[in-house]
């Protein structure tokens, strides 16, 4: 009975992987270079887009695909700094989806002007588990973790953290009042993932939310640059 559940997740992950393979291929004809945005609920993913979208003049045409369980709440803020924001919610009358998989993302592709934009931003469902597992055809990954869920997280939820090539630090402007140690947390990334970016960020602030805006500015040249 064991082998048969694994066998089941085994083929689920393929089928998505195909999925994901064509959304890329989709996303590459258009020119569009894509990034998934992951954290768990409440690390301030909407307000750091927010932010990185309010300055936003010379860089790519960014487009966002906002993924959540119900409502339309996240994607109406993002609506107001004029880019192009398709909602995909995954309620599914049985409480919904807790992650975006590749065929989600495929049945908004119709939705999304590709043509328009040069990048899309995927805001996935908050959740610290199931986002890391189901890649949906995005060129790279980013990972919002808030000080005011601990220093421990990277070595709790290993997979998401090793998955991505950006993690964010938010919240910094929160440290002094939540048990928060950052060279904890930076020891405990490293050990998940050695090498990856990390960058410091206030999205209430406005602190390193440039350092943000400009890594994802530069994201296309480094996409071409590999392929």
């Amino acid at each position: 009975m064991h082998r048969v559940k694994v066998r089941v997740v085994e083929d689920a992950l393929d089928a998505n992987n195909t999925i994901a393979r064509a959304n890329r291929a989709d996303f590459d004809r258009h020119g569009v270079t894509v990034v998934n945005l992951m954290s768990a609920p409440g690390s301030g993913k909407t307000t750091l887009l927010e932010r990185a979208l309010s300055h936003w003049h010379d860089g790519p045409r960014v487009g966002v695909l906002e993924g959540d369980v119900a409502g339309s709440l996240d994607a109406d803020r993002l609506a107001h700094h004029h880019v192009p924001v398709v909602q995909l919610n995954t309620d599914n009358g049985f409480g919904g989806e807790c992650h975006l998989d590749a065929n989600m993302v495929r049945s908004a592709m119709d939705a999304l002007p590709l043509d328009e934009i040069d990048m899309l931003i995927i805001e996935n469902v908050g959740n610290l588990v199931c986002p890391a597992e189901f890649r949906v055809g995005e060129d790279a990954r980013i990972m919002v973790s808030s000080v005011a869920e601990g220093a421990d997280k990277p070595l709790k939820y290993p997979l998401m953290f090793r998955a991505c090539e950006l993690v964010v630090i938010n919240k910094i402007d929160l440290i002094e009042h939540v048990d928060f140690d950052m060279d904890t947390f930076l020891y405990h990334l490293d050990a998940v993932h050695p090498g990856v970016t990390s960058l410091p960020v206030s999205a209430r602030t406005g602190e390193g939310v440039d350092a943000v805006r400009s890594w994802l500015a530069a994201l296309p040249d480094r996409v071409r640059a590999v392929a």
